[in-house]
């Protein structure tokens, strides 16, 4: 198994987040990797956690990243959130992603969840699968 793509897919998800016009119009540059400290703003968009399985063969090392995006929103109702994550899924969905070190495969929307969290926020948990190979 290889880990050693991990930081060059997060790095590639996050550009294509940030540089996505549709999604920049709904959260401007509200894309984070890590929530800044203060105030947050009322909707963005966070990278999350991440698992990966072994995907090597013959042929070198490879693995399967689900890796998760949520949407985040003090909105009263879950249509906002929505919208935003309906335009981060268009963004990732089957995008090719160049990689720092490595290929990646494919990248397809997997799940999501929508959930009421305390404080009256709301989050949409995206989780995506991603294939990479070691070049």
């Amino acid at each position: 198994m290889s880990y050693a793509m991990s930081a060059a897919l997060q790095g590639a998800v996050y550009q294509q987040l940030s540089g996505d016009g549709a999604l920049s119009a709904l959260v401007g540059s509200d894309i984070y990797d890590a929530l800044p400290a203060g105030t947050l703003p009322g909707l963005y968009v966070l990278l999350g956690s991440e698992t990966a399985k072994d995907a090597s063969d013959q042929s070198g090392g490879g693995a399967w990243h689900d890796l998760t995006v949520a949407v985040v929103t003090d909105a009263a109702g879950f249509q906002m959130a929505k919208t935003v994550a309906a335009a981060a899924c268009d963004a990732l969905n089957d995008a090719g992603l160049a990689l720092d070190r490595g290929r990646l495969v494919s990248l397809r929307f997997l799940k999501a969840r929508a959930k009421r969290e305390s404080g009256g926020l709301r989050r949409i948990d995206m989780t995506f699968r991603a294939r990479v190979e070691d070049d």
